[in-house]
C-alpha cells in the first residue's frame, strides 16, 4: 500500500463520514439520522473515489439517493399507509439497483461486503424503531470492517471498528431510555 497524497484525502474523508455515522446511533430522531446518513456518505462515498473501491462508491451513490428519497417520503407523506407503500418501493428499487450494481462492480467476494453491509443498512433505516437500526448496526459493522480491510483503508478499519461499539452503545442506551 503506498501512502501518498490521494491515500491521505482518501482517509481524512473516512474520518469526517465516520464523525458523522458515530452521530447517527447516538440521536432518536430518523430525520437527523437520515440527514447525517447523506453527509456521511457523500464523505465516504468521495473516500472510496479515491481509493478506486468501485463498489463502496456506488453502494454511497445509492445510499444518497435512498436516503434523501427516504427523508422526502417522510416530509411530503403523512398517511401513515401512503408513506409505508412510498418506503417499501423505495427499498424495492433500491435493492434491484443494489444487485445489477453488484453485478458491475464485482471484483472478488470481497467486495460485495459493502453491497451486503448496504441492503442490511437499508433495512435497518427503513424501520421506525430506531431500536432495531441500532442493534443492525452490528452485522453492518463487521462487513465493512471486512471491506475496509480488502480496499486497504486503514482508518476505515479503525473507525468502523469505533462505529460498532457505539452501535452497541446506542442500542444499550435505547434499551434503558437514556438520551442525549
Amino acid at each position: 500500500m503506498e501512502i501518498d497524497q490521494t491515500y491521505v484525502m482518501s482517509q481524512v474523508f473516512t474520518i469526517l463520514m465516520y464523525a458523522l455515522l458515530g452521530i447517527t446511533y447516538q440521536v432518536k430522531s430518523r430525520r437527523k439520522i437520515l440527514i447525517l446518513s447523506i453527509f456521511s456518505n457523500a464523505f465516504q462515498g468521495i473516500a472510496y473515489l479515491l481509493l478506486n473501491a468501485k463498489s463502496g462508491f456506488v453502494m454511497c451513490v445509492l445510499a444518497i439517493i435512498r436516503e434523501t428519497a427516504m427523508m422526502l417520503i417522510s416530509d411530503k407523506i403523512k398517511d401513515e399507509k401512503t408513506s409505508k407503500n412510498a418506503y417499501l418501493c423505495v427499498i424495492i428499487v433500491f435493492y434491484i439497483c443494489a444487485i445489477i450494481s453488484a453485478k458491475i462492480t464485482y471484483e472478488g467476494i470481497w467486495s460485495m461486503l459493502s453491497i451486503i453491509a448496504t441492503v442490511i443498512y437499508t433495512y435497518s433505516i427503513w424501520q421506525k424503531n430506531e431500536k432495531i437500526y441500532k442493534v443492525l448496526g452490528t452485522p453492518v459493522g463487521i462487513c465493512w470492517i471486512a471491506y475496509n480491510i480488502f480496499v486497504k483503508s486503514l482508518f476505515g478499519v479503525i473507525l468502523e471498528s469505533i462505529i460498532l461499539i457505539c452501535s452497541i452503545v446506542g442500542y444499550v442506551r435505547s434499551k434503558k431510555n437514556i438520551e442525549l
